[in-house]
């Protein structure tokens, strides 16, 4: 594959993570809205935010499926559209019948479209011989960060969600299908095809998998708590204004871009090992702050720490399964990726079980063990011929952007 389709298959691919972070923060950051368009009691909306991470899940096996037959690239440039255009299905509705067949496509097709992404993601790192995996990351970030404006201005102006969304969705949905013109599937190296020989006869074997799958779930629940509870939790438990109360998601949002924005070069200068370790020890220090937290500026602190900590554990747990299973990366890829929808269906649950039973203080705990717990399978984030950056970095790599 030449550098110059490299560094066009990167800038596309981060094209379609922007556009998925977008599209994804204009949905969680308006369900009030639609849970008003549609008339959705409290009792029902759970099961309808439910429905979203189990299908995704399906959706997710389903390209592992798909990939056997044709690459991830064709799977995300189709996928990435009918999640645009389900997004503005469920703005159109007016029955909460067809809202359901448009959370329903939504969640199928955001699973095929972060399996694949993360394919491709995966592949173009082996192709490049260094960590870029977190650079995809940020994009999503900052995407995230994008959509989350966007819907706060659609609130602020009071507009109607089809209103809304339309103008993101005509721009976004021609960007992503031209930008998809571009994706690379690239093929494992020479250096892959001669070296991993007795890797490339192993099937994706769910034994050496899990302890990644275990990282993945325990990220996303710590992810899950912060989105659903940062708000509620300096409110309610640190006494800080409803203004004051919106800082700590947006601090987390930010640090997080940040943190995978910088990433990669950590990755590539100290390996992939010490860099989760490192966030891994960030983001149990971070709850703890929380946990422990006397004033709302004490709290928004803590979760700062959070961004910075979970931000690199996700990417990686990606790129360690592509490295652990060099010869069947898709399969492993779509397979973890369930997990992703398992933590974030934990997640907001667990804590607030946990905080009805006992505190909300105490419920800051159960994220902060299970984020610890990756230091216990840190060494599944890396072998010895695969650890990159300054003195880590593959001699084969070249500088293609």
């Amino acid at each position: 594959m030449t550098d110059a389709r490299l560094r066009h298959g990167r800038l596309s691919l981060a094209l379609g993570f922007f556009v998925q972070g977008v599209t994804f923060a204009l949905l969680v950051t308006r369900i009030p809205a639609i849970q008003d368009r549609y008339g959705i009691s409290d009792a029902l909306l759970p099961a309808f935010l439910a429905a979203v991470p189990v299908l995704a899940g399906v959706g997710s096996v389903v390209t592992e499926k798909m990939v056997a037959r044709v690459r991830p690239g064709v799977v995300l440039r189709w996928a990435q559209p009918l999640v645009l255009l389900a997004l503005l299905g469920a703005a159109a509705g007016g029955e909460v019948w067809q809202l359901g067949i448009a959370l329903a496509a939504f969640g199928l097709s955001v699973g095929a479209l972060d399996a694949s992404m993360n394919m491709l993601g995966v592949s173009l790192q082996r192709a490049y011989g260094r960590s870029i995996m977190l650079g995809f990351h940020a994009a999503y970030s900052l995407g995230g960060i994008a959509g989350a404006s966007l819907a706060w201005a659609g609130a602020h102006w009071d507009l109607p969600l089809l209103v809304s969304y339309l103008p993101v969705v005509a721009v976004l949905l021609p960007a992503a299908l031209i930008g998809s013109r571009w994706y690379a599937d690239a093929e494992a190296g020479p250096a892959e095809a001669g070296g991993s020989a007795g890797a490339a006869s192993k099937p994706v074997a769910f034994k050496l998998l899990l302890p990644l799958c275990l990282v993945m779930a325990f990220a996303y629940i710590g992810d899950s708590t912060v989105s659903n509870w940062s708000a509620k939790y300096l409110q309610d438990v640190l006494g800080g204004s409803e203004e004051l109360a919106t800082v700590p998601y947006n601090a987390y949002m930010v640090t997080t871009l940040l943190g995978r924005a910088v990433g990669d070069l950590g990755v590539r200068r100290f390996g992939p090992v010490a860099v989760v370790r490192c966030g891994s020890l960030l983001a149990g220090a971070g709850f703890a702050v929380v946990a422990l937290a006397s004033a709302a500026w004490v709290g928004i602190v803590g979760f700062t720490m959070l961004g910075l900590g979970l931000c690199v554990i996700v990417p990686q747990t990606f790129a360690a399964a592509g490295r652990l299973f060099p010869a069947a990366s898709d399969t492993a890829v779509a397979r973890l990726n369930i997990f992703n929808y398992v933590g974030f269906l934990i997640g907001s649950p667990l804590v607030g079980a946990v905080g009805d039973l006992w505190s909300y203080r105490g419920a800051m705990l159960v994220p902060m063990v299970m984020v610890l717990v990756t230091l216990v399978y840190a060494r599944s984030f890396g072998e010895r011929q695969d650890r990159y950056g300054g003195g880590h970095e593959r001699p084969r790599t070249v500088d293609v952007g």
